[in-house]
């Protein structure tokens, strides 16, 4: 049996080959999701996304589950034992800015309702469709992408830079950046 056409970053690990193919682009609307994807874009941020993949599932237990509402109330001490979890990147700042960002994440959620309904306004709530035809010439930001920074710390997040967010909408789907001949490109496509 053949490999199918990837995008040329899945490569040849399982790992990243299971993510390209069963994940990354897919729409998600689920504020939880929303919320994990957010922390693990922002703990990305100067590593290599392999590097988080690797160590998700011990950002699942460390952080409930990514249950905002629980992470929003973690206190220094929680803060302190987390930088001893060698299962999680420990960066004091990425550590303090997912607990700051999970109290941002329910503010938004108070006055917009959803996560959800907030984040897809920068591509007015549909998926915008690319048609790249290598991976060298997907932006790493966009002016939407630039948009959404701008917000996003104005409601008082951090580690949520352009190219983090660039990162974040193509994770989640809110644009489909699979190149032309990628075997998921056209399972988007309008």
């Amino acid at each position: 049996m053949t490999e199918p056409t990837r995008c040329s970053w899945a490569g040849s690990d399982p790992l990243y080959q299971r993510y390209h193919d069963n994940e990354w682009g897919d729409p998600q609307h689920d504020d939880r999701r929303l919320f994990e994807m957010l922390v693990l874009e922002s703990a990305q941020a100067g590593l290599a996304w392999i590097t988080i993949l690797r160590k998700r599932e011990g950002y699942r237990r460390a952080f409930d589950g990514f249950n905002p509402s629980f992470v929003a109330r973690y206190d220094r001490h929680r803060i302190a034992r987390l930088m001893k979890n060698d299962a999680i990147v420990r960066n004091r700042k990425k550590i303090e800015s997912a607990v700051g960002n999970a109290r941002a994440f329910l503010q938004v959620q108070e006055q917009q309702g959803s996560f959800d309904s907030y984040i897809w306004q920068f591509v007015n709530g549909r998926q915008r469709q690319n048609r790249w035809k290598s991976t060298e010439k997907v932006p790493t930001e966009t002016t939407e992408s630039r948009a959404m920074s701008k917000d996003l710390k104005h409601h008082g997040f951090r580690f949520v830079g352009p190219t983090t967010c660039y990162a974040y909408m193509q994770a989640t789907g809110m644009v489909n950046d699979h190149i032309l001949g990628c075997f998921r490109n056209s399972q988007f496509s309008n």
